[in-house]
């Protein structure tokens, strides 16, 4: 299957140049100039990854991608943040945002490309774990849902992100155990994807944020010093 991939970039010649280097490596390719046109080409068909500018004339991209990942259809769409803005403040905003990887101007063609492949990667699960549970959080690989089952409460579904799903599962392959941010970034990223070792703390304040609701992110722990565990005997808050 050939993976669609729809940059919205408002600089032509930069559109041109991903355009270019995504279709030689295999995919194909959509641009667009604005946020209204992008949602337009999504209503009939989501595409497999969207490349999105963070300066777009009428909407930004952190505003779009933070509409985008409150919507049921498109919460879990990869989404690579494209943009001049190379502070560390701005590189947490813009995951803060919803985007799952984040790419400062000027970029390398060959890196865009190795980022784009490796975020589709991570749409694939990470192993044949079959059905995970730790305490009320039941994950089933086959149909990619995650609920929450308290006693005496009706299921709830817990919506997360393509890779915050993949850090829960993660996790609940490997309970109790200490994981560190670089360990992490091998099991979850690909040792091969150039990613911040800070990416990783953004990720797991976002599944915090998306376990909050159903009362279930005190089972993510922080080993102050070490990295992260799922615990299947939090402290109780």
């Amino acid at each position: 299957m050939t993976h669609r991939i729809l940059i919205v970039e408002d600089e032509p010649s930069i559109a041109e140049l991903i355009a270019i280097n995504l279709t030689h490596a295999g995919f194909e390719v959509e641009k667009v100039m604005q946020t209204d046109l992008a949602l337009a080409i999504m209503k009939d068909r989501l595409p497999s990854l969207l490349i999105l500018d963070w300066m777009l004339p009428g909407k930004s991209g952190v505003q779009f991608a933070k509409e985008l990942r409150s919507q049921e259809r498109t919460r879990g769409l990869p989404i690579l943040m494209l943009t001049a803005k190379s502070e560390e403040v701005d590189k947490v905003l813009g995951l803060d945002s919803g985007a799952d990887d984040y790419v400062t101007k000027p970029f390398s063609p060959k890196e865009l490309v190795a980022r784009v492949k490796a975020l589709l990667r991570r749409q694939s699960p990470i192993e044949d774990t079959g059905p995970l549970s730790i305490g009320p959080i039941k994950l089933d690989p086959s149909s990619h849902r995650v609920l929450a089952i308290w006693p005496d409460i009706d299921p709830k579904p817990i919506p997360l992100g393509p890779t915050e799903y993949r850090l829960l599962q993660f996790f609940m392959a490997n309970p109790e155990r200490v994981h560190s941010r670089a360990s992490l970034l091998d099991n979850v990223w690909g040792n091969e994807v150039y990613i911040e070792e800070r990416t990783v703390d953004v990720h797991i304040k976002r599944l915090r944020a998306a376990l909050a609701p159903v009362d279930c992110d005190r089972y993510i722990e922080t080993v102050r010093g070490s990295g992260y565990r799922i615990t299947k005997t939090p402290t109780e808050s």
